[in-house]
């Protein structure tokens, strides 16, 4: 048969509506080996677990974003996070999908393949840390890995205990957390952001009081900085050297109070809405850039 061919009846198979009904009578529980994630929360999720997906999305980009934890060399990139390769994940024969709500394809198409788990990364009580771990509980006990998760929340816990005592040194200034996005634009953090909630578990007082979006950011034009005095301010890279050499060799980003009493720090890349391996992460890069200042 060309391939063409099977290509398309392998789609059509995956589609038939009748086909998710067939398999939850054929698999009754989760192979652990052969789960895809399709979004990044997710991801996360299962690698706090100790479980490597078989596959996910947009594997550089992860690299760029996300950076830790490590995908393992033979995860397999499934396309985009909005639009993953639905023929590919019908090869892979997947023994579940993990999706986030409300981003990338409809669960009708995903379920159709696989059974499905969905995860929202921030809900409207603006605590996505609170909500991370809530999550990773619920796939925990489908995974039947519930001792895992205990333990994973348990050493959560006492690393954020050791953070908060390493910067309890530092000086009382609030922290302005950013990152790039083009010549004039900068993203930062704030309410309902899952930093926020992190800094608030440290003791560290959140630069940024403006307006935020349902996931705790902002896009602002670079010159509203300017009214930042007095902060801390650590920029997240993501693979953008020469944008952030083209943004800090111009006169307005030199008047920036905090640049001009060098308070500003480059760090490496996490991913802004993650769960807890992105907090972790995130109290690591705090305590290297501001363990002394």
């Amino acid at each position: 048969m060309p391939d063409y061919l099977r290509r398309r009846l392998l789609m059509a198979m995956a589609l038939s509506p009748m086909l998710p009904a067939l398999r939850a009578q054929a698999a009754p529980s989760v192979d652990i080996t052969r789960i895809i994630t399709i979004e990044w929360f997710p991801t996360e999720l299962l690698m706090a677990l100790g479980v490597m997906p078989m596959g996910t999305a947009e594997i550089y980009q992860y690299k760029l974003w996300v950076g830790e934890p490590k995908l393992p060399a033979t995860t397999v990139d499934v396309g985009l996070r909005t639009e993953p390769n639905l023929e590919l994940m019908i090869q892979m024969k997947p023994s579940l999908i993990l999706y986030s709500t409300g981003y990338g394809p409809a669960k009708e198409k995903i379920e159709r393949i696989a059974p499905v788990m969905g995860f929202a990364s921030n809900n409207a009580d603006g605590k996505p840390l609170t909500h991370a771990r809530n999550s990773l509980m619920q796939l925990a006990e489908c995974l039947n890995v519930v001792p895992q998760a205990q333990r994973h929340l348990a050493d959560f816990d006492a690393w954020m205990a050791q953070a908060k005592a390493r910067l309890s040194h530092r000086a009382k200034r609030p922290l302005l957390l950013m990152s790039i996005l083009d010549p004039r634009h900068t993203l930062v953090f704030g309410k309902g952001s899952l930093f926020l909630e992190v800094m608030d578990q440290l003791g560290i007082e959140n630069a940024w009081q403006g307006e935020t979006n349902f996931w705790g950011s902002a896009v602002v034009g670079i010159e509203r900085l300017a009214s930042m005095k007095n902060v801390d301010a650590i920029c997240f890279d993501h693979g953008d050297d020469a944008l952030v050499e083209q943004v800090t060799s111009t006169p307005l980003w030199n008047s920036l109070s905090f640049v001009r009493e060098k308070r500003f720090r480059r760090v490496p890349q996490v991913w802004f809405y993650g769960a807890t391996l992105s907090a972790m992460r995130f109290c690591h890069l705090l305590d290297t850039a501001l363990g002394e200042a």
